[in-house]
C-alpha cells in the first residue's frame, strides 16, 4: 500500500500540490477558528442549583431547602456526586455528572427534578434555579463603573448600580458566548413604605392588609374587546404605580365608607434592598462593577473580542462623567501565553532548520524537511478543530519539531545518501531523479513509519487518562499525535513529490561541511566505542550507578500537578470572625487595599468582593 502511495505521489505531482494547497487553506481557517485559551478547562461536568431565602438560618436552609433538593437529585442517572453548601439565606447544590453526559442533557434532567421539588418546598422560601453554563475560567472580563472627579457628587452608589443593571448589563447581554452578566456592589434601588404602628392602630389596619393592598393595586388587568363601527376596542385597566403619589393614594381599606390610604398609615420613600455583599476598589471605598461569564467550551479569545467591541459601544451611551474600567481582562493572559508558545515554536523551528541544513549538507534537502514543520502544524490545527481540542499552553507547548520531522528526515536523508553513494558526479534527468527518489523512499519508509509508530505509542497511556488528569494532559497528547501523524502523511506523499522536483539533478563530487562534521564525529566516537566494548562491565556499572542516582534524585526532587502560571493577577482571601457586619468587612477590605497600594508600587489595581 505504501509503495503505491509513493508512486502515486511522484507520478501525480499536480494532484498532490493541489491537496497541499487545500491543506494550507484548511489549516489557516482552523487556526483562526480553533478555541484559544491560556490553559485547559479542567472543570468537571456539573450543574448547580441555587435557592435564595433571606429569612432562613444556615440550619433551616439545610433542613428545609438543601436536603429536599439533594434527595430529588439522587435518582438522576450518571451522577458522580452531589455536594452542597448551606449559608444564611442561600442554598447551593452541585450535581456532578459523568464526563460523557452532554451538559444540556444534564441540565434538562436536573430541571425536571427542580419542577418536582419546587412544589414540595414550603411556600415563600424561594424557588430553586439553575446557575449559568459556565466554569471557573468563565470570568473572562471584569470591570467597574468609574466616575469622573468633576461628577462625583452627581452619582450615588444607587445611581451607579442602576446604570449597571439597566444600561451596561442590558447592552452586554446577548453577545454570543456570554451566558450571564453578574452585577456587584452598590445599592439595588427600591421604593419602600415605612408604616407607622401608631397610625395603623388608630386606623385599625394590619400589616397584612397593607401588603395585600400594595400587591393588588400595582397591576394592570384586561378584559375582552368590543366592536363598534368596524373597529375593535380592547378593554383594559391600568393600575401600575408610576410615582410616589400613586403609592400614597393606594386604598388599604374602607372604614365606614371612608378610604384609608397608604399615606394615612405610613410614608413612601426611595430606599434600597437589603444587601449581602459589596465591592471596594483601590482603598477608596465602595465601587460598582460587573463580571461577564462565558459559556462553557466557548472560544474565550473570540468572545472577549466581541465583549470589547460591545464595551466600546456602551461607553458612548453612558451618562456624562461615567465610564467603564476593566480590572481583569482574560485576553491579556491568553495573548501572553500564546505569544510565548508561538515564540518558542518559531525559535525551535529555526534551530531545527539550521541543524537539518548543517547535517544533511544540502540546503534544498534541509528546506524540504523544514517545510514539513508548518504543514504538519496546519494539519494538527485541522484535527484540533475537528476534535474540539483548544489551543493553549499545554497543547501547543508540547509540540517538538524535532520529533515531528523525524520521519521526513529519515526519508530525505535516505534519498540524499543514495544519490551521493550511487550517482556522484552524474547529471540526472527529471525522470531518473523521480525513479531514484521513489526507490529510495520505498527502501527506507519502513524505518520512518516504524519510528513514528513507536513515538505515537508513547502517548497512548496519556490518551487513556480520565478525570482532571485527562482534561489537563490529553490535549497535549492529541496535538502531538496529530502533528506527528500529519508529518508521516506528508513524508509519504509531499516529501517524495517535492524531492523529485527540487533536489539538484547534478550530484556534487566535492565534500561538504556536513561530510567533514560527520567524519569528525566518527573520529571522536570510535575510541569511545572501542573503550566501551573492551570494558563492558565497567560501562554497565557506570550506567547502573547513573540510573540509581537518577532514581534517587527523582524521588527527592518534589513535584506538583502543573507548574505555577505567572498570570500577573493575584487572588487573595481574607477571613473575618464569624458574625462580622458588612460595614466592618468593607472597612477592613478598604484598609487592606490601602496597605497594598502603599507598600507595593507595582500593584496597579486592587479590587475586593465581599459576600454574595
Amino acid at each position: 500500500m505504501f509503495n503505491r502511495i509513493i508512486d502515486f505521489s511522484i507520478g501525480n505531482k499536480l494532484f498532490v500540490g493541489i491537496t497541499i494547497i487545500f491543506l494550507i487553506a484548511g489549516g489557516i481557517y482552523s487556526m483562526m477558528n480553533v478555541p484559544v485559551d491560556a490553559v485547559p478547562d479542567i472543570t468537571n461536568n456539573q450543574v448547580q442549583v441555587v435557592t435564595v431565602s433571606p429569612s432562613l438560618s444556615p440550619q433551616e436552609v439545610e433542613k428545609l431547602i438543601t436536603y429536599p433538593v439533594e434527595m430529588a437529585m439522587a435518582n438522576i442517572l450518571n451522577v458522580v456526586e452531589i455536594r452542597s453548601v448551606s449559608r444564611f439565606g442561600l442554598s447551593v447544590v452541585t450535581i456532578v455528572f459523568k464526563d460523557h453526559v452532554p451538559i444540556l442533557d444534564a441540565r434538562q434532567l436536573v430541571n425536571e427534578q427542580i419542577q418536582v421539588v419546587a412544589s414540595e418546598l414550603p411556600a415563600g422560601l424561594g424557588t430553586p434555579q439553575l446557575m449559568p453554563i459556565t466554569t471557573g475560567l468563565g470570568e473572562i472580563y471584569q470591570y467597574t463603573l468609574e466616575v469622573d472627579p468633576k461628577y462625583r457628587d452627581r452619582y450615588s452608589a444607587t445611581d451607579l448600580r442602576t446604570i449597571q443593571d439597566w444600561i451596561v448589563k442590558r447592552q452586554l447581554s446577548g453577545i454570543p458566548g456570554i451566558v450571564e452578566i453578574s452585577s456587584f456592589g452598590g445599592y439595588l434601588k427600591q421604593y419602600e413604605v415605612a408604616v407607622d404602628p401608631d397610625k395603623m392602630r388608630a386606623e385599625n389596619v394590619t400589616i397584612s392588609e397593607v401588603f395585600d393592598a400594595l400587591e393588588k393595586n400595582n397591576q394592570n388587568s384586561g378584559g375582552s374587546y368590543i366592536e363598534k363601527y368596524n373597529n375593535a376596542y380592547y378593554i383594559r385597566t391600568e393600575g401600575m404605580v408610576k410615582n410616589f403619589k400613586d403609592i400614597e393614594q393606594i386604598v388599604v381599606k374602607n372604614v365606614n365608607g371612608f378610604p384609608v390610604l397608604v399615606r394615612d398609615v405610613g410614608t413612601v420613600h426611595e430606599g434600597h434592598a437589603p444587601r449581602f455583599g459589596a465591592m471596594t476598589k483601590n482603598g477608596k471605598g465602595e465601587a460598582v462593577g460587573g463580571i461577564t461569564l462565558m459559556l462553557k467550551g466557548a472560544n474565550s479569545s473570540q468572545v472577549i473580542r466581541e465583549v470589547k467591541k460591545r464595551i466600546a459601544e456602551v461607553q458612548e451611551r453612558l451618562p456624562e462623567g461615567v465610564r467603564l474600567q476593566y480590572y481583569l481582562d482574560r485576553s491579556r493572559l491568553v495573548k501572553k501565553t500564546i505569544s510565548t508558545v508561538t515564540r518558542n515554536l518559531m525559535e525551535g523551528g529555526l534551530i531545527v532548520i539550521f541543524v537539518l541544513v548543517l547535517l544533511l549538507g544540502d540546503v534544498r534537502a534541509g528546506i524540504i524537511v523544514a517545510s514539513v514543520i508548518p504543514l504538519a502544524l496546519l494539519f494538527a490545527f485541522i484535527m484540533m478543530n475537528l476534535f474540539g481540542v483548544s489551543a493553549n499552553l499545554m497543547s501547543l507547548g508540547a509540540i517538538d519539531f524535532g520529533i515531528v520531522v523525524d520521519g521526513a528526515v529519515i526519508i530525505v536523508e535516505g534519498v540524499v545518501h543514495h544519490l551521493k553513494t550511487h550517482h556522484k558526479g552524474q547529471v540526472l534527468s527529471t525522470e531518473e531523479l523521480g525513479e531514484i527518489v521513489a526507490d529510495s523512499t520505498k527502501t527506507i519508509y519502513k524505518s520512518a513509519v516504524f519510528g513514528v509508530i513507536i513515538i505515537l505509542i508513547v502517548f497512548f497511556p496519556i490518551l487513556s487518562l480520565t478525570g482532571i488528569e485527562g482534561k489537563t494532559f490529553r490535549p497535549m497528547a492529541q496535538t502531538v499525535s496529530f502533528a506527528i501523524a500529519g508529518a508521516l502523511f506528508l513524508g509519504l506523499t509531499y516529501v517524495p513529490m517535492v524531492s523529485s522536483l527540487f533536489l539538484s539533478r547534478k550530484v556534487k563530487e566535492k565534500r561538504t561541511l556536513s561530510d567533514r562534521l560527520i567524519d569528525f564525529l566518527k573520529l571522536t566516537y570510535r575510541p569511545v566505542l572501542r573503550f566501551s566494548l573492551r570494558f563492558k562491565y565497567w560501562v554497565l556499572l557506570i550506567a547502573f550507578l547513573v540510573f540509581g542516582v537518577s532514581v534517587w534524585g527523582f524521588l527527592h526532587m518534589g513535584g506538583e500537578f502543573i507548574p505555577t502560571l505567572e498570570e500577573g493577577d493575584l487572588a487573595m482571601q481574607m477571613s473575618l470572625p464569624p458574625g462580622s457586619s458588612l460595614d466592618e468587612s468593607i472597612e477592613i477590605a478598604t484598609r487592606a487595599e490601602q496597605v497594598l497600594k502603599k507598600n507595593f508600587p507595582e500593584v496597579l489595581q486592587v479590587v475586593s468582593k465581599i459576600g454574595t
